[in-house]
């Protein structure tokens, strides 16, 4: 495990968040990833089957790509009392979140009567990514299902990689069939984008894709935008803590080490301006447990330097283990998450709190937000003019269609107001 030690002085925060960001992942990912999207989009079944048994699945069948509900009760009859119990309260929590985050329609009067409403709409089909290459995570398909049930999307699809014997993890059947998912496709990487695209015989389309997943899976979810919805671009996961003197060691290095656990490209970040909580930290870390992701530990001159350190770095993850969380916490802006007070572990939001894990990465909190109902809804305006805002607006309307050269725009209103 890799431990790097920092200094923060003032004004070098920009660059000192640069170079907490892992590289890029691979080589020449885009031009690889079209070519298995393109083999989707030639052979259907057939070549989902084929990238199955490629990338491991041996014997893989185009009969195996379905998952049916009687397999997937079966799989849920399997699961251990204890996890069938933890799925449905982590289901609970984020379904009860949802609800008060779920979009409502807005009506609005304008100064000359006309009336709009901007209806909140659900899609009619939304797919979601369930990553199974390392472990099966029946959390991602939680927090990926349940926001779009929220939303009232009709079809909710699961497309989750098949192991080695061609088959999607029990765990991951189980938490679909607790939570009522409509349908699960045994397909991985991007050839499942693809397919949750573009269709086959077997997979129907959706108009919305969600979910984390490998560099070829969110480089696929890259190449179909704009024939389908996406929910972002997830890169490695990533938390930035924020700790004064009076944090616990124990507890900081705990979370960062629950951070590095994702995966060797996974920055798990501590910012804080006391030096006796920065060497407890580090003791702590060279004696304890193991995770292979990286670990910074950056001693800052002030405590406003590691918040403006967190406000560059845009982490997916910010605790905030320090006196005045609440007031740091609405200085940043950029931030997937933030866990406040001595208490707040990033690891209940990965499971059990209610808020999302399907959260902005890679510096994407400057400008996006989290997996939720929203995500699976558009909305749509419904505009009611009447006959004061027709007499009122057309001559306006008149003068910008002329200046665009649109005379026949011109006509359609004048012929109203002539009426």
């Amino acid at each position: 495990m890799m431990v790097r030690r920092e200094r923060l002085d003032a004004g070098g925060a920009p660059e000192l968040a640069r170079s907490l960001r892992p590289p890029a992942p691979v080589a020449d990912l885009a031009g690889a990833t079209a070519e298995l999207i393109d083999e989707v989009r030639a052979g259907g079944d057939a070549a989902l089957a084929e990238q199955a048994r490629r990338f491991g699945a041996t014997g893989f069948g185009v009969d195996m790509i379905p998952v049916g509900p009687d397999e997937r009760a079966a799989a849920a009859g399997r699961l251990p009392q204890r996890l069938r119990a933890a799925v449905l309260a982590a289901a609970e929590q984020v379904r009860a979140y949802a609800t008060e985050l779920r979009p409502d329609d807005i009506e609005a009067r304008l100064p000359h009567g006309q009336r709009i409403v901007s209806r909140a709409v659900p899609v009619g089909a939304a797919g979601a990514y369930v990553p199974g290459g390392r472990a099966a995570y029946p959390s991602s398909l939680i927090m990926a299902a349940v926001p779009a049930q929220v939303a009232g999307v009709g079809r909710v699809v699961v497309a989750s990689p098949p192991g080695a014997d061609g088959r999607v993890s029990d765990v991951v059947l189980g938490a679909a069939a607790l939570l009522d998912v409509d349908e699960v496709y045994a397909l991985g990487g991007a050839g499942a984008v693809a397919a949750l695209a573009y269709g086959t015989t077997t997979v129907q389309p959706v108009d919305v894709i969600v979910g984390p997943g490998n560099p070829w899976v969110q480089e696929a979810k890259r190449q179909v935008v704009g024939r389908v919805g996406i929910d972002g671009i997830a890169g490695p996961s990533e938390v930035l803590i924020i700790a004064d003197r009076d944090a616990d060691p124990r507890a900081v290095a705990a979370d960062l080490l629950a951070q590095a656990e994702h995966g060797e490209d996974s920055p798990a970040v501590v910012a804080t301006d006391s030096q006796s909580l920065a060497d407890a930290v580090g003791d702590l870390l060279r004696s304890g447990p193991s995770a292979p992701g990286p670990i910074t530990i950056v001693l800052c001159a002030t405590i406003d330097d590691a918040v403006e350190l967190a406000q560059e770095f845009a982490p997916e993850h910010l605790e905030i283990q320090a006196h005045g969380a609440d007031g740091m916490a609405r200085r940043v802006t950029t931030a997937g998450a933030v866990f406040l007070g001595y208490e707040g572990a990033t690891a209940f939001g990965d499971y059990v709190a209610g808020s999302n894990h399907v959260l902005p990465t890679g510096g994407a909190g400057r400008y996006a937000s989290a997996l939720g109902p929203g995500t699976f809804m558009r909305r749509m305006s419904v505009i009611e003019m009447g006959s004061d805002a027709v007499e009122a607006l057309t001559p306006h309307l008149s003068a910008l269609a002329d200046a665009e050269g649109f005379p026949l725009h011109r006509a359609s209103a004048e012929l109203r107001r002539s009426r």
